[in-house]
């Protein structure tokens, strides 16, 4: 199959959707790889390792889709890439369409079919979202690392604190990869971290992460006192496919330190907290009730070397099902299918 992996484009978004060593082994399939120009360059690839692998080089955007049926990006696509679709188009990327309702009108119209990453699911996990929360859990950590100095209007603390000082506290909303992940690093860091989740399970397994991690079913009177005296909020809530509902409102917000920190993980499916907006690594803070908050749409973005081979590691597999004719035998595809033939086919969409 003709395979397509375009620049992105996106602001920030220095990811690719394939690395050069996974478009070899795709080569070796017999499939014909086109890789837009500068595609790769930000993650640490020039073309000519793509050609290294057996790729084709295009010039530009306009010309990849021109030439590819099997599209391979990591962000879904914005109105400059829109005239490029069309119903010949299988589009495999990440989508997060319950928050961007006007694309997925777009996608139906344009009657194509397009397989979202984060639908993926196997055995009750996400393989194609997990590393990609991974990252975003640390990132989200790291970034609270740095605003919340008082010079760019936090709270003017060190997470893990040093002697004679209090530690800082953390609180995640979410026990899965993202939420697992940000807990693991600010305790690492030093830091006091409370966790909630509703799984039980979860929860055992999060009391792993050391004496300095509690771990709580998120009672509404627990999960009020905790956030009013946290210095930094996690929100990593996830519904599959789904808008994410709103664990905190904006009353529990202005209940927090002024200086403190909301970094938000769930923005990609609207967030799980009422005064979540969308920001980019342009402008990626903004201060609301006294809070500053950090809700970029595309975090491991930051860090797209990591983030690209990682991803590339685990939708790689998934690419050459979808190359094949009969991919849609394959349930755990044929359930992920987002939009086809001009209809919504997720039931998280409907």
């Amino acid at each position: 199959m003709e395979i397509g992996v375009p620049k992105e484009v996106k602001p920030f978004e220095g990811r690719v959707g394939l690395i050069p060593e996974a478009v070899a082994d795709l080569v070796s399939q017999g499939h014909q790889i086109y890789i837009e120009t500068q595609a790769g360059v930000q993650s640490g690839y020039e073309d000519e390792t793509y050609l290294q692998a057996g790729a084709e080089i295009v010039p530009d955007a306009k010309s990849l889709y021109a030439s590819a049926r099997l599209i391979v990006k990591v962000k879904e696509p914005i109105a400059a890439e829109y005239d490029y679709l069309s119903s010949q188009h299988l589009l495999f990327s990440f989508l997060h369409l319950a928050a961007v309702p006007q694309l997925t009108q777009v996608l139906v119209d344009k009657g194509l079919t397009a397989v979202a990453f984060e639908t993926v699911q196997e055995g009750g996990r996400l393989p194609l979202l997990a590393p990609m929360s991974e990252v975003a859990g640390r990132i989200a950590v790291q970034a609270a690392t740095h605003y919340l100095h008082s010079s760019m209007g936090g709270r003017g603390i060190l997470l893990g604190g040093v002697a004679g000082s209090e530690r800082g506290r953390v609180v995640v909303l979410g026990a899965g990869v993202a939420g697992t992940a940000a807990a693991q690093l600010a305790a690492q860091l030093g830091a006091q971290v409370t966790v909630f989740d509703v799984s039980h399970q979860r929860l055992h397994e999060i009391r792993r992460l050391g004496a300095n991690v509690t771990a709580l079913h998120p009672y509404q009177k627990i999960l009020n006192l905790e956030i009013e005296q946290a210095d930094l909020l996690v929100g990593a809530v996830l519904v599959p496919g789904a808008k994410t509902p709103h664990i905190v409102t904006r009353e529990m917000v202005c209940s927090m330190l002024p200086g403190s920190l909301i970094a938000d993980i769930s923005v990609d499916q609207g967030g799980c907290i009422e005064t979540t907006r969308p920001t980019s690594y342009a402008d990626p803070t903004y201060v609301e009730e006294g809070v500053v908050h950090f809700c970029v749409t595309n975090m491991p973005g930051a860090v797209p070397r990591t983030s690209s081979q990682a991803l590339s590691a685990v939708i790689t597999p998934y690419v050459s099902m979808l190359a094949e004719p009969n991919w849609r035998e394959n349930p755990v595809l044929a359930n992920a299918v987002n939009v086809a033939s001009g209809k919504v086919c997720l039931t998280a969409l409907q």
